[in-house]
Formats: structure tokens, sequence, C-alpha cells
């Protein structure tokens, strides 16, 4: 199977490497160099621009960051739109609001182009040892034909209903995460302060109520992450803001949270 990556970047150089260890047709394009060296050098063919990249595609595979850059990479004059071919399919891997999937599902639509939103979950490490989770929405037929490509990263893979759905429940997700990183640096803050040992504070975490993800990998994943990382936390919450602010939800915690990211992960 022909498959295209458009966003090669933190998880989408292992995304495009663990399909081509699995065995599939990649051709990848990303604006810096370096990642598309590297997957060069592991047999992937490297496009010249996102129309060269979708007239390989029949599975586009995109992990770019900010819904107005995916949308240009798919739609402005020579974007990847002008290459795909009738009865392929765009695979949304961002983190993103359910209106904007909806949207280039849509554009895509008209073109006979269909769209799965595939959110994913677990991070870089998740996804190099091939332990992903895939939170998808997209009609059973087109899930079915991602699926070996998607087993590639990891077998966990919830169908959560049809477009949109995977994005749905992927903002949500992350909204839990992100209170979950600000919960956790308060209290570690606040430890600190006191003069406890952090080596066996983290330790009792394990067996206590505050037990997380977050509390098992902070200091492997988040403490000190880089900002650029940061901010993709931060940008991720744009789709919750808006998403919560159209089903007339409100969600104050979050609004908070988004607020203070940034010093979250200096804890």
């Amino acid at each position: 199977m022909r498959i295209g990556y458009l966003g090669v970047g933190m998880m989408g150089e292992v995304l495009a490497g663990n399909a081509l260890a699995a065995g599939f047709d990649v051709m990848a394009y990303d604006p810096r160099p370096e990642p598309l060296e590297r997957l060069s050098a592991r047999g992937a063919k490297i496009g010249s621009s996102p129309r060269e990249v979708g007239s390989h595609s029949e599975i586009l595979q995109i992990s770019i960051a900010g819904d107005e850059r995916i949308e240009a990479a798919l739609f402005d004059p020579g974007g990847a739109m002008d290459g795909l071919a009738p009865g392929s399919i765009i695979s949304l891997h961002s983190t993103m609001g359910p209106a904007t999937v909806q949207r280039i599902a849509d554009r895509a639509g008209a073109r006979g182009v269909d769209v799965v939103d595939a959110p994913i979950t677990g991070g870089r490490s998740a996804a190099e040892a091939h332990t992903l989770c895939f939170i998808v929405g997209g009609t059973t037929a087109n899930v079915a034909r991602c699926t070996s490509l998607y087993e590639a990263s990891g077998k966990r893979i919830f169908h959560m209903g049809g477009v949109g759905a995977g994005a749905s429940a992927k903002v949500a997700q992350q909204m839990m995460t992100v209170m979950n990183i600000v919960g956790y640096s308060e209290g570690l803050r606040v430890a600190t302060a006191a003069g406890l040992d952090r080596k066996q504070f983290l330790a009792m975490l394990d067996c206590s109520t505050a037990q997380s993800d977050v509390s098992r990998v902070w200091e492997q994943r988040y403490a000190g992450l880089p900002p650029e990382h940061i901010d993709g936390f931060h940008e991720g919450l744009r789709p919750a803001l808006a998403m919560a602010r159209a089903l007339n939800v409100p969600i104050p915690l979050t609004a908070l949270a988004q607020q203070l990211l940034r010093d979250a992960f200096n804890a």
C-alpha cells in the first residue's frame, strides 16, 4: 500500500519509520530536511511538495500542528489535494477540533477523497514501542482500510464513531491530561518546598490515589520539556475551548490550565 506523510516531526517521523518497517511504500514531505534525510536512509521516498506526496498516496497521513497549517498543506495551490486521487483517504493524526475535521472532510469529499480522524495518545516513546493508542472517527469501511497501517505503531484502535468522533474524544482526553499535569506540578512544588525527598515522594505516589500516567513518567517525559513541546500542549487546548464554546459547556479549569502550562513543566 502506498502511504504518504505530511509532517515528520516528533511523532510523524516515528509513524513513518514504523510504516517502512512494516513494508509499506512510504513517501514523506516536511519543510525540515533532517527528518527526511533520516527517513530516506531507511528507504522512504522523499516528496518535493505536498502535491507530490498526495499523488503517491492511497492513504495520506498528516501529523502537522495547527488547523490552519493542516488546511494549507491540503488545499493551498500545490497542496496534497491537487495530487490525491478519488478513493484515497486522508488520515488526520493531529489534535484538532471536530469542526475542522468536518470542514476538511466536506472539502475533500467534494473531490472523492475520504477522511478518517485518528489522533493518537501515548507519546513518542509509545510510538517507538509500537504501543500507541489510535482514537478514530470515520466510516467502518475506511477505518478497516487504515487498520493495518495503524497497527504498525500500536494495536489499540478505538473506533469512536463517524468523522469527527476521534477528534472529539481526543480533545476531551487532552483536557484531562493537561489538568493532571498542572495538578501534579503544583503538588510536586509543595512537596519540594516542604523539603521532602523527591525520589521518595514520587515512589510513594505509585501506591496512592494520586497515581497516574503523568506521575509515573514525569521525570522521563515531562520534567524539563523543551519549549516547542510545551507549546504543543498549549495549542492543543485551543480545540477544546472552541468545542466547549460551540457545545455551550463551561470548562473554566481547562481555560485556567492552559494559562498555567508553561510554568507547570518546570516543577
